[in-house]
């Protein structure tokens, strides 16, 4: 059979999933692997751990009669460097991006470089720490010298995990763009501070094409260079539906990708959690993040414990408008502090002995998030795009989809189910298939 295979590798779960060539999955493979700590006993991915599982399982495929291999990609997590010297050997731990930025070192940065403001308006990235990726270079520079002048190339976990399987060293839009602080975009170029610091000469050259051949003996594949797992999610949508959308990809967070709008970010929208990805073609894509499965699990343990009833009471409660009332006390969050479009709202707990019952209350929790979601939406442009994609966990949520499709009468609403839409799109990107249908559940959402 001939297949296409992609290494999906998560902060949890690592896979390798194969797909036939009509973008069915027909075989997948999934390990945890454990964490282990940095020299700080920070907890940080076991880069020695996940390559050899990666090789391990790219030779075992090659050398399974079952498979004929005609394409390979990779789609992984970003915000995290691998960084190699001159024997293309690892010189650091994967250093992870929850890993706090010593106050010191930011200091040192913005009083180089000017406004935090204007960098981030400049780059289209928050101030995250770590999470700008830019931030991890410049923190090894200053802090670990002599580890620094070791380095001959870096590259982001998804090209490192393609160097792993092509040889081939390159960065890509999609991992450079995205909330990193490298990428200028008015410049369409590295940002200044970069090429200052001289990390434009570390990392690896970007290249304008998706694909590349490698030879394995007899055979020759197609590769990709890996992907960014966000922006690889958005790529079934965007291949199967052409009027523009907005994804709401949901789950811990909800990140919203508008890529029919790519405006800069004002000063507004960035103190409000917004932030551009990019395309693997190299356009912006408008985001927005809101907390919502952090806040939706926090909110529902307080409901259960009022009312004593199951943590899971809520996947059995069905959509009822007569809860809808408008007498009822405030909805605060008390996990969106500092992050959402309402950072500075209060955090004080909203009143769950206001309700009757636990279906009661867990409608107003939801109008709450509802509420905080569109407001999110307004600021990537919702007004201009004629369709929302829910995706992930909520989609699953008939209470929330339906307070979503009564929230924006004008817009098609829907929720889709696309279990291995990241692998899939890191699959698609590198066969380009002629045409191409959704493979997964869409179902309109009609207002009650």
């Amino acid at each position: 059979m001939n297949v296409t295979a992609v290494f999906d590798i998560g902060r949890t779960n690592k896979k390798c999933a194969l797909f036939d060539e009509k973008n069915n999955l027909v075989e997948e493979f999934n390990e945890v692997l454990p964490e282990t700590l940095d020299p700080d006993g920070f907890p940080c991915e076991d880069i020695s751990l996940l390559t050899a599982w990666v090789k391990d399982h790219w030779s075992a495929l090659k050398s399974n009669d079952k498979y004929q291999i005609r394409a390979v990609n990779v789609a992984a997590y970003g915000a995290s460097l691998v960084h190699l010297d001159a024997h293309d050997q690892v010189v650091t731990p994967l250093y992870s991006y929850l890993k706090p930025v010593p106050k010191d070192i930011s200091a040192k940065f913005y009083s180089t470089y000017g406004d935090p403001v204007r960098i981030a308006l400049q780059t289209a990235s928050p101030v995250l720490g770590m999470l700008n990726s830019g931030m991890q270079l410049y923190w090894i520079k200053h802090t670990q010298p002599e580890v620094y002048a070791r380095i001959k190339t870096t590259l982001h976990l998804p090209q490192y995990i393609s160097f792993l399987l092509t040889g081939r060293k390159v960065s890509d839009f999609t991992s450079i763009g995205c909330h990193t602080a490298l990428w200028s975009y008015e410049m369409m170029d590295y940002h200044e501070w970069v090429k200052e610091e001289g990390f434009h000469r570390v990392l690896a050259p970007m290249l304008a094409a998706s694909s590349t051949l490698i030879h394995d003996g007899p055979s020759v594949i197609q590769s990709g260079f890996g992907l960014h797992d966000s922006s690889s999610a958005l790529v079934p949508y965007r291949m199967a539906f052409k009027e523009p959308f907005i994804l709401l990809s949901t789950g811990t967070w909800c990140i919203n990708l508008n890529p029919f709008l790519s405006r800069p970010l004002t000063g507004d929208q960035l103190s409000r959690d917004c932030l551009h990805f990019m395309t693997p073609e190299g356009s912006g894509v408008k985001a927005s993040r809101v907390f919502l499965g952090q806040e939706h699990e926090y909110q529902v343990a307080r409901i259960a414990e009022y009312f004593r009833v199951a943590p899971d009471f809520y996947k059995t409660v069905a959509f009822n408008p007569a809860y809808l009332v408008a007498d009822t006390p405030p909805f605060y969050p008390a996990r969106m502090k500092g992050n959402g479009p309402f950072p500075d709202s209060p955090q004080e707990p909203w009143q769950v002995s206001a309700f009757a019952s636990p279906e009661a209350a867990y409608h107003h929790l939801m109008v709450g998030l509802t509420e905080i979601e569109a407001a999110s939406l307004q600021l990537i442009g919702v007004n201009e795009v004629p369709t929302l994609f829910v995706d992930g966990g909520f989609a699953r949520n008939d209470i929330f989809t339906q307070l979503l499709a009564r929230r924006f009468p004008n817009h098609q609403v829907y929720s889709a189910e696309l279990p291995y839409a990241t692998a899939l799109g890191a699959a698609l990107h590198v066969t380009r298939p002629q045409s191409f249908e959704f493979p997964g559940t869409i179902r309109q959402v009609i207002p009650q």
